[in-house]
């Protein structure tokens, strides 16, 4: 059981690993440690979705609380109808990108904040394995609500186009679907595996992978669209790809969507500690405040809250806005990018050509014995650099720069370094390695 209750959601195999008598203690867990009493429950398309609805919203009615079910929606419009609807908490029925046996929770509080292994999910994990949920003097009631239509204009309320972009979207069978559904009739959407399947038959909804973006690199290529938009399964990641076809990084997306956001006037915004130097560069150049955020929805959502930025990017392409309750929307993201290619009056990657002044590794991963005096030694050997420790370790010099960092649940450690050129970045990079893995 313990396998399924992780860093950020609760996540496991159907029915093995999670079924509808699991759902039915998490709901109860969920509140008694939460004392929720009106909670928005969404979920995904996987075919037993249904069933774990069925026994989350009993234990949560069972324990007290009020369940309003928001049907099938993205994960994204969750988080919306979580604050819109004055809710005491949400949970989101998904696994995300994982492929269709598996699924799990995604659990917040009131306005979205989210509850992750540090902020609840071990605490619902102990309630759940000895039962002790308390009994409740109520039981809660099911109602249901369509938060679809304000979600869409919610989102439509940002646009400032001047034309009707073509724009390539590769739904992956899933929640994107629901993402946009309400900004669609603003472009000439070109659509790409358009109907809700839950097994996923054509790729995995995990735009990290660049292999499931063949089919959408190409079709931009042959349509000549202005951008493309290819969402994972809940619809909280996308990747965008450029005019020419080509990938944009993740991280110079944040960089984009920051210069439309700060047309607006000043304002904070955090990136990622893994993101490029042409990223807060390119924030204070447009007259941001630029912040450096830990890896992580949960505390880039806190640290948000705390210097009340109005928008953060993940290397992992979530995008994250003050607006949508300071979580993730992609159909927003959308939206100002488009805004920025109709104001700019250019092509996107001529938009994103000034962001590719450095050289990066991307982030590697090592399989190690000991993380730690691996750690030790590179702490040891680049003391001459400017060192922090905001998440992992970071080292920077005039000319590149790095960070690693330990994974969470795997003895993985995680490298990407960065540099003025090519040359140094690879020789940086190999000189890591060979302390990493001997």
């Amino acid at each position: 059981m313990s396998g399924i209750f992780k860093a950020y959601d609760i996540r496991g195999i159907f029915p093995d690993e999670i079924n509808e008598d699991m759902a039915y203690a998490i709901g109860r867990a969920y509140i008694e440690f939460t004392g929720a009493r009106k909670v928005v429950v969404g979920r995904d398309m996987r075919p037993h979705s249904e069933d774990l609805f069925r026994g989350l919203s009993r234990g949560i009615m069972e324990q007290g609380a009020d369940v309003v079910d928001i049907g099938l929606c993205s994960t994204p419009q969750s988080y919306f109808a979580n604050g819109t609807l004055d809710a005491d908490g949400s949970v989101m029925i998904t696994a995300s990108h994982n492929p269709g046996n598996w699924n799990g929770f995604k659990l917040c509080r009131e306005q979205a904040i989210p509850i992750s292994g540090a902020t609840g999910i071990m605490d619902i994990q102990k309630i759940v394995e000895t039962r002790s949920w308390k009994t409740p003097v109520r039981s809660g009631k099911l109602s249901s609500y369509d938060i679809a239509p304000e979600y869409g204009a919610y989102l439509r309320s940002f646009a400032k186009l001047d034309r009707k972009l073509d724009v390539v979207v590769d739904y992956a069978n899933a929640m994107g679907l629901y993402e946009i559904a309400g900004i669609t009739r603003l472009f000439n959407i070109i659509p790409l595996y358009d109907k809700l399947d839950g097994t996923f038959p054509n790729h995995e909804a995990n735009p990290l992978k660049t292999d499931t973006l063949d089919a959408i690199r190409a079709k931009v290529r042959e349509t000549g669209a202005d951008f493309g938009a290819a969402f994972d399964g809940d619809a909280d990641r996308c990747g965008f790809i450029d005019d020419n076809g080509d990938i944009i990084p993740m991280d110079l997306f944040t960089a984009l969507i920051a210069q439309d956001i700060l047309s607006g006037g000043p304002a904070t915004i955090l990136y990622d500690l893994r993101s490029s130097r042409a990223v807060p560069e390119c924030i204070r150049a447009n007259g941001g405040k630029a912040i450096r955020s830990r890896v992580g929805h949960a505390f880039i959502k806190a640290q948000m809250r705390e210097n009340d930025a109005v928008f953060a990017g993940e290397l992992s392409g979530h995008y994250y806005f003050k607006q949508n309750y300071t979580a993730e929307s992609q159909g927003l993201a959308m939206i100002m990018l488009a805004n920025l290619i109709c104001a700019k009056k250019l092509p996107l990657h001529t938009l994103i050509a000034p962001l590719k002044k450095y050289f990066s590794s991307g982030e590697i991963n090592s399989k190690v014995a000991d993380v730690q005096p691996i750690l030790d030694a590179i702490k040891a050997k680049y003391t001459d650099g400017n060192m922090f420790e905001l998440d992992g370790i970071s080292v920077e010099y005039d000319n590149w720069w790095f960070n690693i960092r330990a994974s969470n649940t795997e003895p993985l450690l995680r490298l990407i370094v960065e540099a003025d050129t090519k040359e140094l970045m690879e020789s940086k990079k190999d000189e890591l390695l060979k302390i990493i893995r001997g």
